[in-house]
Parts: structure tokens; C-alpha cells; sequence
């Protein structure tokens, strides 16, 4: 299922087709990948499962696959939630294969995500990065974000935290499309 689209990319449901299982598999059990991210188990099934709930849960947030629209290959993930343990912030994140850093795809497809989050009247967005994720960071500069600083809040981790503010005139009270 299609969750929205940008110019090179579609963001959609991850499957538990054979294809989106691998990539995801190698996503996330790559160290240059998962040095980045809160500890946590991975089991490929399972975490799409919690994902489908969640995506169905929260009304329009979630956690969802990055597709370049030309090849149809699945490049990563792109998260737009309620963030886990907080006061209704919302996150939006990106956890992207190595073969396809450098490439704009986690600018784009977060872009998109925050744009239809503005679009339904959230007033703003917050990113969470580990400190020294320098190519994360980059992302969030390039989205408009401001550095709030290092929290312990999330997560159980140290992280640096990012705040981007709806455009004035978007109006407010609207709850996520589904």
C-alpha cells in the first residue's frame, strides 16, 4: 500500500514478501546500519508485524518502506510517529542500506513525511540522531531543522535532538490522513 510519493520515490507498507524481508534483514542487521540506532532484537517478520500495527494504530503515522520509483528496490526506512516515551513530540526518522547513502533518498523521503504531517495540522517535527551521525545530522540541516540539543528522554540513549516548526499559515487540529 502506497503511503505517498515524492519524485523519485515511493513510500509504502513493507511486506513480508520474500524480497522486502531480505532487504530489510540486511538492513538492519548491518553494523554500519545499527551503530546508529537504540539497541534493540531483530527478527525481519516480526518487526514488520509490529510495524503493520502500528501503521494501522496511529492513523496515519508510521513506519513504512523507501522505494526508488525507477528500480523498485527498497533503499530503507522512514519513520514519522509519536515519539515512544515522550509528550506527543513527533519523530520523524530514516534508517537507509549503505548502498544507497549519499544519494538524497532519507532528505526526500523524510521530506515528504514532514510535508504531510504539516499538511494535516501538526505544528511541528522533531528528529532523534546519535551524536557523531554526521551524515544524519546533514539530513536534518537540509530539512530546516534547529538543534534543541542532547536529551536521555528517549530510548534509553543519549541523543541529539532536532525541532522543525510547521510554515506559518498551516492550519491546525487536523488529525493524520489515513
Amino acid at each position: 500500500m502506497t503511503i505517498y510519493q515524492t519524485e523519485r520515490l515511493v513510500v509504502r507498507e513493507w511486506t513480508h514478501g520474500r524480497a522486502d524481508l531480505d532487504r530489510i534483514t540486511d538492513i538492519y542487521t548491518r553494523d554500519e546500519v545499527t551503530r546508529w540506532l537504540p539497541p534493540r532484537d531483530f527478527e525481519a517478520t516480526a518487526t514488520v508485524d509490529r510495524w503493520h500495527a502500528l501503521n494501522r494504530r496511529d492513523h496515519g503515522f508510521g513506519v513504512w518502506a523507501v522505494e526508488v520509483r525507477r528500480s523498485g528496490v527498497a533503499v530503507g526506512t522512514v519513520l514519522f510517529q509519536p515519539i515512544v516515551g515522550g509528550d506527543g513530540e513527533i519523530e520523524v526518522g530514516w534508517h537507509l542500506h549503505p548502498d544507497s547513502w549519499g544519494k538524497g533518498y532519507a532528505t526526500e523521503a523524510a521530506r515528504g513525511a514532514v510535508e504531510r504531517g504539516f499538511a494535516s495540522g501538526i505544528k511541528e517535527v522533531h528528529a532523534l540522531v546519535m551524536p557523531g551521525n554526521d551524515a544524519s545530522m546533514a539530513v536534518c540541516r537540509r530539512l530546516g531543522m534547529t538543534t534543541v540539543g542532547r536529551t536521555g528522554r528517549f530510548y534509553g540513549v543519549e541523543l541529539e535532538m532536532f525541532r522543525l516548526g510547521a510554515p506559518a499559515g498551516i492550519s491546525s487540529g487536523q488529525r493524520m490522513p489515513t
